[in-house]
């Protein structure tokens, strides 16, 4: 990889516009453009970011040596393969692909073209999530919430797919454990797909979640709490804030049970920070790193494989308790 490698993204939707904005003006590349398939959409970017634009996806792949992927879920597979073929790194969006089979060929193409492969799961570099790894030891219980309104966008997919894969890919990172036993409820609403859905995942450490997501709430939310014998974190992902407490080290545990209940008595509260940063920004910046031989990758292609693999280990089991689903294909999406 030359020293400043020539940058370029693949889709220029709402999420696509923020990727291209921060890659024009990201120091270390060169930004080689964008290519959008609505002709209405490009020039309108075109012309309010002032970039570049490519009427295909070959003549960007032409000018590029990695390009960012922001398209559909289900178009993820057609286009990273295309660029791995040709031997471009590719960044792409969450999930990996639609399908756990999709994945393999994409991942051993990849080592078969010796090619980078990053996937765009963007809670990792959450500030409030940069602040609590340190104290993360050994979780034994977390409950996750993520409500969302309604959004045509990510509606192709099943809300697991949406909006739980987040989740998903943040608690294997925080337990460090892969996921043994599931199980799983969930509706379709207002599209055919699944649109809230709930999961107990049993890892196995013996750490137990639930997760809880959905995107047809009135409110935004979106929270962790992870229990562990050191203590207990409360994250707001949404604000990038957190709390860690924990049992003050002068306190004899067998004399809180005759103690007044407030709690705040016996623990400490440690507020969680870390430095700031827009998350996609970071994310970024860590792709041009990895491109660089900087740094390592730092959601690879496997954990997207992983984060996939639970995702749609939830929407069958959904499927198996709400026969309404089985045979619509898009909730294997």
């Amino acid at each position: 990889m030359k020293n400043t490698p020539r940058v370029g993204v693949v889709g220029a939707g709402s999420l696509g516009f923020h990727h291209i904005r921060i890659l024009r003006d990201l120091p270390g590349i060169e930004f080689s453009g964008f290519v959008e398939s609505r002709a209405e959409r490009r020039t309108e970017v075109e012309k309010e970011l002032r970039v570049r634009s490519h009427v295909t996806l070959d003549g960007l792949l032409e000018a590029s040596d990695a390009v960012v992927i922001v398209v559909p879920t289900s178009s993820h597979f057609s286009v990273a393969s295309a660029a791995i073929e040709r031997g471009k790194h590719v960044f792409i969006e969450k999930p990996i692909t639609t399908t756990i089979e999709e994945a393999d060929i994409l991942l051993d193409l990849a080592r078969e073209k010796g090619v980078m492969v990053q996937i765009g799961h963007i809670e990792r570099f959450n500030r409030a999530v940069r602040a609590a790894l340190p104290h993360v030891n050994s979780p034994r219980f977390i409950d996750s919430e993520r409500l969302a309104p309604f959004s045509p966008r990510g509606s192709d997919v099943a809300v697991v797919l949406d909006l739980m894969i987040h989740d998903i890919d943040l608690l294997l990172t925080l337990v460090g454990s892969e996921a043994r036993d599931i199980s799983a409820v969930g509706v379709p609403v207002l599209t055919p797909m699944l649109d809230i859905a709930n999961a107990r995942v049993t890892f196995n450490s013996g750490a137990v979640a639930n997760i809880t997501s959905s995107r047809i709430s009135r409110e935004r939310k979106r929270k962790i709490r992870i229990f562990q014998q050191s203590g207990y974190l409360s994250l707001d992902l949404a604000t990038g804030t957190g709390d860690f407490f924990r049992l003050r080290s002068d306190i004899d545990p067998l004399a809180i049970r005759s103690a007044p209940a407030d709690i705040l008595a016996f623990v400490d509260r440690i507020k969680l920070d870390a430095p700031d940063g827009e998350p996609l920004k970071l994310e970024l910046e860590s792709f041009v790193s990895a491109l660089k031989g900087k740094s390592a990758v730092v959601v690879t292609g496997d954990e997207g494989r992983m984060a996939l693999g639970v995702a749609l280990r939830i929407v069958k089991e959904i499927e198996r308790t709400l026969p309404s689903l089985v045979g619509h294909k898009q909730h294997h999406a």
